[in-house]
């Protein structure tokens, strides 16, 4: 289990603050996804679309770069 986990309903690290997903989560979820692309992109677009219903003062575009942007 990883202690960079989101803070909800802010959507921040639980380990170091950061906006989530954080640096470290988002190498640790390349990682746990290897091979496994589009099962990443899902559980990303699924985080996204609840982090929209939490954060309705955040740009769509800025969600959008923060939890898709940085997917390949």
């Amino acid at each position: 289990m990883t202690a960079h986990g989101p803070v909800l309903p802010v959507w921040s690290c639980g380990g170091c603050g950061a906006p989530w997903p954080c640096r470290t989560r988002r190498q640790e979820l390349r990682a746990e996804f290897a091979g496994a692309p589009m099962s990443l992109a899902l559980y990303m677009g699924a985080q996204f679309v609840r982090a929209a219903e939490d954060l309705t003062w955040a740009p769509a575009g800025t969600l959008h770069r923060r939890f898709l942007g940085w997917l390949r």
